[in-house]
């Protein structure tokens, strides 16, 4: 629905403290340096993580959720990106993120709250363009990113 033309800005690289949970740690970041609009990618050693799937079965949005799958190990980050924008005024990160157990097997996900750090490097790239604000959408129930000019 729409598109709109960024240019990339600056660069923020950041080292997440151990115990830290990643999403706000992130957010803070962004935070810090003024960066409205942005994508990160990360990689690193998790605690424990949360990761969700989007229950999209429910005829009614208002009763769709997201299920949570909590890993309560020690995880590697295989790979974690997402974006940096705005909703209802402030900073908000989404992320999607595989990872992986001591055997090699992969989690993957929408990343939720209650991923802690054991040791994470972020890379995150600001973004330069219109702001980016996610508002309610009615169809899927989800907070997306405002209509962009088509």
């Amino acid at each position: 629905m729409g598109s709109a033309e960024y240019a990339r800005g600056r660069t923020i690289v950041a080292r997440l403290a151990y115990g830290e949970d990643v999403l706000a740690a992130v957010r803070r970041v962004a935070e810090e340096h003024g960066v409205i609009v942005g994508e990160f990618r990360a990689i690193g050693a998790l605690q424990r993580g949360v990761l969700s799937f989007y229950d999209q079965a429910p005829a009614d949005p208002q009763r769709r959720t997201y299920v949570p799958l909590r890993l309560d190990m020690p995880l590697e980050i295989v790979s974690l990106l997402g974006t940096v924008s705005l909703r209802d005024g402030l900073t908000t990160v989404h992320a999607h993120a595989c990872l992986s157990d001591d055997s090699g097997r992969c989690f993957g996900g929408h990343a939720a709250d209650g991923c802690v750090v054991f040791a994470c490097e972020v890379v995150l790239d600001e973004l330069q363009g219109p702001s980016l604000k996610r508002v309610y959408d009615e169809t899927t129930g989800l907070a997306l990113w405002e209509r962009l000019r088509e």
